[in-house]
């Protein structure tokens, strides 16, 4: 058994990383996906064909050199279980689905959770994409949280629509 399935929580252990030199590089897709369930949305949404499966029943695997971080696997997937990792010179963004409420604002400081809903440090809102049922949020982290953070969590008082 893994430790996930004891915890329920992944970690960075559990999954496929890119190389060091391969996050240097620039943006590049993780994907956290550790069921093997029928499901292949990302395979198909992949304009560079990074991601791949066999089986429909198999864990997507992802070509790090083939990916170039266009973000399009994101906001298909149902597990929520891509991220876009860009480890920049002094800050780092992670681009990740977003389904709560309230939405951010770009520029807003949130809180920046863990997997477990840890608050782990401050992000920056720079991007909030809400063209598909699935929001996808870009935001600015301390180098180093860019393979802790996975949520956010807006500070202020939640905002009422009328």
């Amino acid at each position: 058994m893994k430790n996930y399935e004891k915890t329920g929580v992944i970690s960075p252990k559990d999954i496929p990383l890119p190389s060091k030199e391969r996050m240097e590089k620039g943006k590049v897709a993780i994907i956290e996906c550790v069921q093997e369930i029928p499901c292949d949305p990302c395979v198909e949404a992949c304009p560079t064909g990074a991601i791949s499966m066999e089986k429909i029943t198999d864990l997507p695997k992802i070509d790090f050199n083939k990916c170039t971080g266009c973000s399009k696997c994101i906001a298909v997937c149902p597990g929520l279980a891509i991220f876009i990792i860009d480890v920049g010179k002094n800050k780092a963004t992670i681009t990740l689905p977003y389904e709560f409420l309230p939405v951010p604002k770009v520029g807003e400081t949130v809180a920046a959770l863990d997997r477990e809903g840890k608050e782990v440090g401050k992000a920056k809102v720079l991007r909030v994409n809400e063209k598909d049922k699935t929001r996808v949020i870009t935001i600015e982290v301390e180098k180093g949280l860019e393979m802790m953070v996975r949520n956010i969590r807006v500070l202020d008082k939640i905002r009422i629509k009328k």
